[in-house]
């Protein structure tokens, strides 16, 4: 079997350790086998996505002396197939148009009794729009209000019930997405969402093995519940430990994780940083967990 695996990035920001940390084992785990190791830049938000972002990314997987293979695939140029992925799943009857803003999901949720606390996952969707009356719909429709599609978790996943995946740290998973609630599909600011993208991106790249972080997994769920609808293959998983800072905390954009590019001045060469990785030499003040 060729192993075939990718890297896919959002150009929203600089790429950090963290990333470097993922990219190096993806980037392993297919040349360890002889297969294969993609770049996507998964750049469909236009609001948010930067071009001197992209050629930040290529910079830095070059300095990490990370080679990959064929052209660099861009999620903005494929928007049709996540289109046809949309239709197919609407032929199914399990989407439905939401047109709730986040203050008023933010208020349902809160009204509820399950406001998050900090640090907290992010409470389901409350589906208020899943019980819409064809009246108000039409009536919402014609005064031109914004939707996004979503996905009716409870009727959609009822026929998969069973469905799983492998995973290479975690052993066999039993998907169950109820705890996502009603993804979007398709959203109101952008085209299609993260997990219509990036099942479809992977299918038709032929992705065997996707190598992530642990942050994911709960994701998993619900794109092995995608795949399974839109009659695509479930490449194996591998949902690494993520690098935290002194503070514990993982390393993310929005809490100012060290780029890669000031990393630089300790190491001229990122070949040598990408082996510290792989030897588990983590640099001062980084650990896994």
């Amino acid at each position: 079997m060729l192993i075939i695996s990718r890297f896919a990035p959002s150009p929203t920001g600089a790429l950090h350790l963290g990333h470097a940390w993922s990219a190096v084992q993806a980037h392993d785990r297919a040349r360890e086998a002889g297969g294969r190791f993609l770049l996507r830049i998964e750049d469909i938000d236009g609001t948010r996505s930067r071009p001197e972002h992209v050629q930040g990314i290529l910079d830095d997987l070059t300095w990490l002396g990370l080679a990959w293979d064929g052209p660099v695939v861009f999620q903005s140029e494929r928007v049709p197939l996540y289109a046809d992925a949309l239709d197919t799943l609407h032929a199914s009857g399990r989407t439905y148009r939401c047109f709730c803003t986040r203050a008023e999901i933010e208020a349902d949720i809160a009204a509820a009794g399950h406001a998050p606390h900090a640090g907290d996952k992010p409470p389901p969707h409350p589906a208020k729009c899943r019980y819409r009356k064809p009246q108000d719909i039409a009536k919402r429709l014609a005064r031109g209000e914004p939707f996004a599609w979503r996905l009716d978790m409870e009727n959609a996943f009822a026929p998969y019930f069973g469905i799983g995946w492998a995973d290479e740290i975690a052993g066999m998973q039993v998907a169950w997405p109820f705890a996502a609630g009603d993804i979007v599909l398709w959203r109101k600011d952008a085209p299609a969402s993260y997990h219509l993208a990036v099942v479809v991106d992977d299918a038709a790249q032929g992705v065997t093995h996707i190598v992530r972080g642990r942050d994911l997994f709960e994701a998993t769920h619900v794109h092995r519940l995608l795949q399974a609808m839109l009659g695509l293959p479930t490449p194996v998983y591998h949902h690494h430990p993520l690098l935290v800072g002194t503070d514990g905390e993982r390393l993310a954009k929005r809490h100012g994780a060290p780029t890669l590019a000031d990393l630089r001045t300790a190491y001229p060469d990122g070949r040598v940083l990408a082996d510290q990785l792989r030897s588990g030499a983590l640099p001062k003040g980084y650990a896994s967990a």
